[in-house]
């Protein structure tokens, strides 16, 4: 029986290889508050170390997974969300089944039922570990030339990943690509979406942080 929900997976026939390896490291998930249930993308299945459709993902699982220094600091962020609903972004550690060692990004946003009710919470991994080699980059060039051709507003789209997260620049593309595909948008008006609502937000740091997180995941929805 399949257990593992399919959230954001690509067609390999969809992508070319240099990017459908870098959006393996960038995987989908939600959690629904009211049962504790937790949909996994294949991707996310896979950073975790197992097959997807293989396991029900569940919080004690999750949870287990997570670093032992940093197993207490995560259970609390998750208790912080199902408590006040509001969303999160973490930097911890997970450990796999075969016992290596990965830094993530997790972000989650909040999940809405058909009524605007928050119910749950929905967002994404971004496995820090990895970086992509030189040919990667030019096959990513090759494959996407509106990435070259729009690189000024890409490069500032970059920019603020980099800032926001503290995640390196090939990590920051991997986000703006995997936004891309998860929300059928070409990658350049995305990134000039990103920006433009950057540049007109205010508040303190806390405040630009949490606004960015859900800005990141509904940028796509804004008008052009």
């Amino acid at each position: 029986m399949t257990k593992t929900a399919h959230l954001g997976s690509e067609s390999p026939a969809e992508t070319a290889d240099g990017e459908r390896q870098e959006l393996e490291t960038i995987g989908s998930f939600r959690f629904w508050f009211a049962d504790h249930r937790w949909e996994w993308s294949d991707q996310v299945a896979r950073l975790h170390g197992y097959a997807p459709g293989t396991v029900e993902p569940t919080t004690e699982l999750l949870l287990a997974h997570k670093h032992p220094d940093d197993r207490a600091t995560v259970a609390e962020t998750l208790a912080t969300a199902v408590r006040t609903g509001e969303p999160f972004c973490s930097r911890h550690r997970i450990i796999d089944v075969a016992g290596r060692v990965h830094h993530v990004l997790v972000v989650g946003d909040r999940l809405h039922d058909s009524t605007g009710a928050t119910v749950g919470t929905t967002g994404y991994y971004v496995d820090l570990t990895g970086r992509l080699d030189q040919n990667r980059q030019e096959v990513l060039k090759e494959t996407l030339p509106e990435v070259v051709a729009a690189r000024e507003v890409i490069e500032q789209a970059k920019g603020i990943l980099m800032f926001i997260y503290g995640i390196n620049a090939e990590q920051a593309f991997g986000v703006l690509q995997w936004r891309s595909q998860e929300t059928n948008t070409k990658l350049r008006d995305l990134a000039a979406k990103l920006v433009a609502a950057v540049v007109a937000q205010g508040g303190g740091p806390v405040q630009q942080r949490t606004r960015f997180d859900h800005l990141l995941l509904t940028v796509h929805e804004r008008p052009d």
